[in-house]
């Protein structure tokens, strides 16, 4: 899928050998920590996609303006900010800046390394007078220092004495035209996109202090609208043995610090940029620049060798509690590894904000969390990192009091988190996408259980979750209601005919929407009640005294979650006995089939060619829905179940969303479509390093990321955590000769590898680890390796589903199923009863 004479294969770094101007290169050598983030522009700061500095939350809100208003719509958008630029070391030869549009080139490599969290890069040009000029580049966004980057920049003139200059700026981009917002490149696309940033046209960035000492210059500024603020000051380090003289520059919107060097043949120049952000949600600016001094005064006393020392240490730790080893395809194995460090780049110092559906690497989707977080980046989390699944969970805490304000203002009970949202607020305008996804609180909770039945951290469930528990069960339970089968005069008489319904609510796909009894929400509501009675009853028998607290944080009633449990057990789980499936919602059978095999691919994605009413009155699926849901709660469906739902919805699923094809390929390996299962995770390894969804240019698809570990080892490693309870059922594919992955269950460290003819479980610390293989129970202890041989990596079923399944199928009706593709009429069509 890649260019790989531009892209070689190397399993520990991301290589580049050809320079080129566009946006998907930006995002592919971002680096970040998922607190700041700097895109990979080139240092010369001049054309861009996106020149791009982003802090995790940091953001301006602006009103939002519906062509026609009503009640409970949301009233302020939120969009993330581009904090003041600091990359920019422009490097002038002769007075003559090096462009590569013009320059002549003659070496060019970019280098990510996963290792050492290192991006670095080497250019080697020659002058119209012919001097042979050598630059190497080096950044780091640190993990230790949650609030540092570093830039390093060595210059050589190799054959010659010339004069040269280093400009060191720091610019505000956010506001800045010209120079100061950077040259567009070619690679931006026209057009309408839902998945953009917004843009705001008012000034964003209100100056506060700024100034230069020595060789330090601050910049501050407050956000107009939000009312947050931010600062960012940067030291500079010389080293040569070449004569220099320097000269700075301060204004409100640029800080210059240029050195002007006469350097002698083959003597380098060394400039070492340190610094520093700092963010706040009121704080004054003055007071930031105070912390961003105090952050790059500690650096200067450690050194900065000590900073990329300990860069390669915490990625050291990062890798060998995170690593998954796919045997004998490097090519893979690169692609993983670039995923799993997106990962860490998005979320290792959120430290309690949210994690940005595009990380800290872009603009895209505004900088808003959304569920993605819990469903697809959560697991891995509390498998290799539990401390950053706490953060992430701790966001969420901190967004109740917004959430059972907005669950009020939609007329429910307890609590409904907001769809898209950075300050906990609802930012989703389009509320039949955005609010009716009332799932967003199933899946918070189920992060929440998943978080505690991987690490037993019941001290976090008893203090902080299970509020958020309890507050979206209550959602459920007054956002539902009860349907009786028959009428009766005694309605407790007829308990065991009555049903629970959720209506007027999305699923996770957003090509079907405000429907009834969606099955995903009705399954994940009934995991959501089940859970929360089940943590209130712990809390009460184990606990008294959280349990005392918990009643008074929350005015938990008693019999409250009695009646949840009562619900839970009356959801009703729509079912089709003509159609052997369940379908995704009580009317979907109703519609026509979107015939998808036939769709010309300049039609593809649907959202940016259909109206959405013409995608509505059609089977058709953005992502994976239902199957979503059997693979989340799994232990509810039988295998045959999984196998027809699995049949009917696959010919479906457009996978126009980058969350579809990690679940896809989940499902496939699970029901025997082996081969299949390997398609659909080649595509989600490859969303953004193949730019396969053309916006890859505006940040790393993070949650897709997440999902190729939950596919490496959900998948195909076939690990599941039902009840508590770790199990495996392997299904290796046949060209991989082996699969190796580490995770933490509990207060153990385990390492897993599996092969066609056994899987082997070895603790390498910690407590014995009970688990099952395939209904077989073993227990590990620390040192020992458990050895279970398979006798296969389950089902086989060649090709993979297609519309042939409906040439007989009917509905309950007994109407026959059709499948066509809208068609766009020039004229008005003359319509002909059928014959």
């Amino acid at each position: 899928m890649i260019d790989r004479d531009r892209f070689p294969v190397d399993p520990w770094r991301l290589i580049e050998t050809r320079y080129s101007e566009e946006g998907v290169g930006e995002t592919l050598f971002s680096i970040g920590n998922g607190y700041l983030g700097l895109r990979g522009n080139h240092i010369e700061g001049r054309g861009a996609h996106e020149h791009g500095t982003f802090i995790n939350g940091l953001h301006e809100t602006w009103p939002i303006r519906h062509a026609e208003q009503a009640y409970g719509f949301a009233e302020v958008g939120q969009t993330i900010v581009n904090a003041p630029d600091a990359k920019v070391m422009r490097v002038y030869v002769d007075d003559e800046p090096i462009s590569f549009d013009e320059a002549d080139v003659r070496e060019y490599r970019r280098t990510l390394d996963m290792r050492t969290g290192v991006l670095e890069r080497l250019v080697v040009w020659e002058t119209p007078s012919g001097k042979r000029v050598r630059m190497r580049d080096e950044r780091i966004v640190s993990f230790e220092e949650r609030h540092l980057a570093i830039l390093r920049l060595e210059v050589v003139v190799e054959n010659s004495d010339a004069p040269v200059t280093i400009s060191c700026q720091i610019l505000n981009r956010q506001d800045g035209a010209g120079v100061y917002a950077g040259t567009p490149t070619q690679a931006q696309k026209p057009g309408f996109d839902p998945r953009k940033a917004e843009k705001i046209a008012d000034r964003v960035l209100e100056p506060g202090e700024h100034w230069q000492d020595g060789l330090r210059s601050a910049l501050s500024y407050r956000v107009a609208d939000s009312g947050m603020t931010v600062a960012v000051v940067a030291d500079h380090i010389l080293e040569t043995e070449n004569e220099y003289s320097a000269r700075a520059l301060v204004e409100a919107d640029i800080a210059k610090n240029v050195f002007r060097v006469q350097a002698k043949a083959g003597v380098p120049i060394t400039v070492t940029k340190l610094v520093s952000y700092h963010t706040s949600r009121g704080v004054p600016p003055r007071e930031l620049v105070d912390r961003c001094r105090r952050s790059l005064d500690r650096v200067a006393v450690e050194g900065v060798e000590t900073q990329f020392q300990r860069q390669r240490d915490w990625l050291d730790a990062f890798w060998e509690r995170s690593d998954v080893q796919i045997g004998g395809h490097d090519d893979l194995q690169q692609a993983t590894r670039w995923c799993l460090l997106q990962l860490a780049q998005a979320a290792a110092r959120a430290d309690g904000t949210g994690v940005p559906a595009k990380g800290v690497s872009g603009s895209g989707y505004s900088g808003h969390y959304f569920w993605d977080t819990e469903i697809y980046v959560l697991p891995f989390l509390a498998y290799t990192s539990p401390q950053w699944a706490r953060n992430a969970l701790r966001a969420r805490v901190l967004m109740l009091p917004a959430a059972r304000r907005r669950a009020a203002q939609l007329n429910e009970a307890g609590a409904l988190f907001p769809w898209r949202t950075i300050n906990g607020e609802e930012a989703s305008a389009y509320y039949a996408a955005g609010t009716a996804q009332y799932h967003i609180n199933a899946d918070v909770s189920f992060a929440l259980g998943k978080y505690v039945r991987a690490t037993g951290d019941t001290e976090f469930l008893r203090r902080e979750g299970a509020d958020v528990a309890v507050e979206t069960a209550r959602l459920w339970a007054t956002l539902g209601f009860w349907r009786s089968a028959q009428v009766v005069e005694n309605a407790d008489a007829a308990d065991g005919l009555q049903t629970f319904h959720i209506h007027g609510v999305t699923g996770p796909d957003e090509y079907t929407t405000v429907v009834n009894d969606n099955l995903y929400t009705n399954v994940m509501a009934r995991y959501n009640l089940r859970f929360a009675a089940e943590v209130v009853r712990e809390i009460r028998e184990t606990y008294p005294e959280d349990y005392r607290d918990l009643v008074e944080r929350t005015g938990l009633f008693e019999g409250e979650a009695e009646s949840w449990e009562r619900a839970a057990e009356a959801m009703f789980i729509p079912y089709s006995e003509s159609l052997g499936i369940h379908p995704q919602d009580s009317l979907f059978l109703e519609r026509e089939v979107w015939d998808l095999a036939h769709t010309p691919s300049s039609q593809r994605p649907l959202l940016l060619h259909f109206h959405p009413l013409v995608i509505y009155r059609f089977q058709v699926l953005k992502q994976a829905d239902v199957v979503l849901a059997l693979f989340l709660q799994g232990n509810h469906f039988s295998p045959e179940e999984k196998r027809a739902d699995f049949d009917y919805y696959d010919p479906l699923t457009t996978g126009d969303s980058t969350l579809s094809a990690v679940v896809q390929s989940i499902l496939a390996a699970e029901v025997g479509y082996q081969d299949l299962a390997l398609k659909y995770f080649e595509e989600s390894i490859f969303v953004d390093l193949h730019d396969l969804h053309n916006n890859a240019a505006d940040g790393v698809h993070v949650a897709s990321a997440g999902g190729v570990w939950t596919a490496l080892v959900c998948g195909f490693g076939g690990m599941r955590d039902y009840e508590g309870e770790l199990s495996f059922d392997p299904r290796l594919p046949a060209a991989w000769p082996s699969l190796t992955f580490p995770m933490k269950w509990k207060e153990s460290e385990v390492t897993v590898t599996i092969t066609a003819h056994e899987l082997r479980l070895r603790v390498r610390s910690g407590a014995p680890v009970p688990f099952t293989v395939r209904d077989e129970a073993y227990i590990a202890t620390e040192g020992e390796e458990v050895v279970v041989p398979l006798a296969d990596q389950g089902p086989l079923i060649p090709g993979r589903p297609t519309l042939r399944q409906f040439a007989d199928a009917r509905r309950e009706d007994g109407t026959r199923l059709s499948a066509s593709v809208p068609v766009i009429t020039t004229s008005i069509p003359v319509l002909a009863p059928p014959e």
